[in-house]
């Protein structure tokens, strides 16, 4: 994995004036490179790409919150403004094509002090084309290994919409474990529910749990790899039923 640091100001927490303490910015955007997808911060410049990305096959968006074309504008907008959010676009390797978002949020700290001890990574859709090629599994694995082996952390997690059983059946297959269901927790993406909650089916990976998940990731991207090789002349078929 190649790595790119990018600067960004420095954490306010805590306040060194003794005021109330300030959210964590998240961790500072950085460029993730591996063999099938690049990780690159969010900008306005990917939004054109982004449009055509949530414009083919939306079929697997019932229960994420996915823009469409025409608002995908304000959607990066909204993103880069988010308090603690460190926005990614996926770009494809093979073809330089921008597929989808994902993100690193909830930064939390140890107390009194500004270090991240967990984070959680969400915001995520891929486009239809890029769904099943290995792009998804590699994008986690970017985002673990920078997450547990640069940054230091000691947990990292997900939440989904607890009906959403394609996602949580995609977070299980990253090796992430199953913690519970809370109730009522998150707003709602679902159409129709606009302003109401959806319980939130909560996953992690712990920091002593990362040789193993990165191992079985590893696996997984090469297995995509190979199969993508094999491919030939049809590069951008599905090659990977579980990324």
């Amino acid at each position: 994995m190649n790595v790119t640091s990018l600067s960004m100001p420095s954490s306010t927490v805590p306040d060194p004036a003794g005021g109330p303490q300030q959210p964590h910015p998240g961790p500072a955007p950085c460029v993730l490179t591996g063999s099938l997808v690049r990780l690159e911060p969010l900008s306005a410049g990917h939004g054109s790409a982004l449009a055509r990305a949530a414009e083919e096959d939306r079929s697997a968006y019932a229960w994420t919150l996915v823009p469409r074309a025409g608002e995908v504008a304000g959607y990066v907008t909204a993103q880069l403004a988010r308090p603690g959010l460190t926005p990614f676009a996926q770009v494809r390797l093979s073809d330089g094509a921008v597929v989808g978002c994902t993100a690193y949020h909830n930064p939390r700290t140890w107390p009194e002090s500004a270090d991240l001890y967990a984070i959680e990574i969400g915001w995520t859709w891929l486009a239809a084309s890029a769904q099943r090629t290995g792009i998804n599994a590699e994008a986690k694995l970017l985002l673990l290994t920078h997450a547990f082996e640069t940054l230091r952390l000691a947990r990292v997690d997900w939440k989904t919409d607890a009906r959403n059983q394609r996602s949580r059946q995609a977070i299980e297959r990253l090796g992430a474990r199953f913690e519970g269901v809370l109730r009522n927790w998150s707003p709602s993406h679902a159409p129709g529910e606009e302003g109401g909650l959806r319980d939130s089916a909560m996953f992690s990976v712990v920091a002593a749990e990362w040789p193993h998940v990165k191992s079985h990731l590893a696996a997984r991207v090469a297995r995509a790899q190979g199969r993508l090789a094999a491919l030939g002349p049809d590069p951008l078929a599905p090659v990977d039923s579980a990324g």
